[in-house]
């Protein structure tokens, strides 16, 4: 075997150790699932010794596989690191910026914020990823994260891109004809309240400020979602009251789809962050930060 073709096969295994899939590896490399067996089998027949465990069910890492897996990966972060370094050196940024955020913060922050990278910095390719769960960026080969609060992992730097998210309880008008209108957040026992379940699990509890003093309801008697807009979009059939960011609904408050209610006991959510590992990011990173920062 070349030594390219052995890179470039010690490469594929990498990911295909990593993802535990052949099919998985190739969608993540652009190939096809038969181009990545055969560079395996290949790397496997020019190191003469057994990679992987290949049953129709399950794919596992043999004692050689699992040494070179590791060696591997350890071996191509370095490589890509030194590569990214190189930013430094370049006059006009270039690069990719992977950064993972809710939908919600690239939608109404991160895309108007941003939008124009495409056209002032065409060397600069961004990926912006949803994902409403707090990522481990580093694990995840992310540039950066997107989450409200500051409360960040320990040993990261925390920027803050937005002002606090002012929220509104929400429902559609058949809805209030059929329930009436809460006055009071303790009034939401007698709706239906649409259920916003976190990847962990849990199901996110509504927070109001009474006076001072913070109420909290748990919304039942209802759907549950993981997805923000397809909870606005229950809310407009009139399914269950919803409550979001204002940002979010403000354009179905303008035309009347949704009505807002609670006003004077709806809380602001905390500020958006972008969080990022160190303050030695690349010169992309860098103008990315400066647009986003709050």
């Amino acid at each position: 075997m070349l030594e390219k073709e052995y890179l470039s096969a010690l490469y594929q295994f990498m990911w295909v150790a990593e993802l535990g899939s052949f099919s998985q590896a190739a969608d993540k490399l652009n190939m096809a699932q038969a181009g990545v067996s055969r560079s395996v089998k290949s790397l496997e027949n020019h190191l003469a010794v057994k990679l992987l465990h290949r049953t129709t069910r399950r794919l596992s890492l043999t004692q050689a596989g699992e040494q070179l897996y590791h060696s591997a990966k350890q071996s191509f972060q370095l490589l890509e690191n030194g590569l990214n370094r190189l930013d430094f050196l370049r006059d006009i940024p270039k690069g990719k910026v992977r950064i993972t955020a809710s939908r919600h913060a690239i939608e109404y922050i991160l895309i108007p914020k941003l939008a124009h990278f495409a056209q002032d910095y065409p060397d600069i390719q961004l990926e912006l990823l949803e994902n409403n769960a707090f990522v481990d960026i580093i694990a995840e080969r992310y540039d950066a994260g997107v989450r409200l609060g500051d409360n960040v992992a320990e040993g990261m730097v925390a920027v803050k891109i937005s002002p606090e998210l002012p929220c509104a309880v929400v429902g559609s008008p058949d809805l209030f004809k059929r329930y009436g209108i809460p006055q009071h957040p303790n009034d939401l026992n007698h709706f239906p309240c649409l259920t916003y379940q976190l990847k962990t699990g849990r199901i996110y509890d509504w927070a109001f400020n009474d006076n001072g003093e913070t109420l909290c309801h748990k919304p039942s008697h209802s759907w549950v979602f993981n997805d923000s807009q397809a909870i606005m979009q229950a809310a407009k059939f009139g399914i269950g009251l919803a409550y979001e960011p204002l940002d979010l609904v403000q354009n179905e408050l303008t035309n009347g789809s949704l009505i807002a209610v609670l006003r004077d006991y709806c809380i602001n959510l905390d500020s958006l962050y972008l969080y990022y590992p160190d303050r030695n990011i690349s010169p992309a990173l860098r103008l990315v930060v400066d647009c986003l920062r709050e």
